[in-house]
């Protein structure tokens, strides 16, 4: 039902552009958005966007990272610019269907030199 994809090994300073497939049920339900979990630590909020286009954001993000959907294509997608070490995380998408929320498999994204 969600599927991300993009992830890899970039150098700080560096970009990626993930990608989510959603199915249409989940993306035009209500937000979805973006989590990010590295071993060990709590599951982040990154971002997320309604079906209207408002967007919210993590403070540790913001200015760096930019959440788009493209309602035609129920896809979602996260800009990622200037990226950090810290980014290093597993980043998955997510949608809510009849008031339940679906996590897809994610996608490793790694920021090392």
């Amino acid at each position: 039902q969600l599927q991300a994809s993009g992830g890899g090994l970039v150098q700080p300073g560096g970009s990626l552009r993930l990608s989510c497939a959603a199915s249409r049920s989940i993306f035009n339900s209500k937000s979805v958005g973006w989590y990010r979990q590295v071993p060990g630590q709590e599951r982040e909020l990154v971002a997320r966007i309604t079906p209207g286009g408002s967007v919210h954001y993590a403070g540790s993000v913001q200015g760096r990272l930019t959440i788009s959907r493209d309602n035609a294509k129920n896809t979602l997608y996260l800009q990622m610019n200037s990226l950090k070490p810290e980014d290093t995380a597993v980043y998955s998408c997510f949608g809510f269907y009849w008031g339940r929320e679906y996590v897809g498999q994610g996608t490793l994204v790694t920021v090392s030199s």
